[in-house]
């Protein structure tokens, strides 16, 4: 794995951690939350992190999302405006969506019904 690919997985799962997110390394799930020895996403570069593709969304998240962007984008202040980009930003990662692209670039397993650990 690219040093810049480990970075872009590590940015992206920090992000992600307040939410509890689930990861891989091919033979068992993991859940990494504040309180874990997050030591473990650095040193195997093979953890993959279960994420939804942003074409998964339902209905109503898609309306949420149109919504967030409608009010992105009418945003005159600069704070205002950064204060909504890391709502829509924070949402997106409780939800597990991938909208960095690490699913195509094989730095996440795209989570479906058949392999979903977040349902249990």
């Amino acid at each position: 794995m690219k040093e810049e690919d480990k970075q872009l997985v590590l940015v992206d799962l920090c992000a992600r951690l307040p939410y509890g997110v689930k990861v891989t390394n091919g033979i068992y799930t993991i859940t990494l939350t504040p309180c874990s020895d997050t030591s473990i996403i650095i040193k195997n570069e093979h953890i993959l992190p279960y994420l939804r593709p942003m074409s998964s969304m339902t209905e109503k998240e898609e309306n949420l999302f149109s919504t967030f962007r409608t009010q992105i984008r009418a945003m005159n202040n600069y704070n205002d405006f950064a204060k909504e980009c890391n709502k829509l930003n924070d949402w997106l990662n409780k939800k597990g969506f991938d909208y960095r692209g690490l699913i195509e670039k094989g730095l996440a397993i795209e989570l479906t019904k058949e392999n979903n650990p977040y349902e249990n």
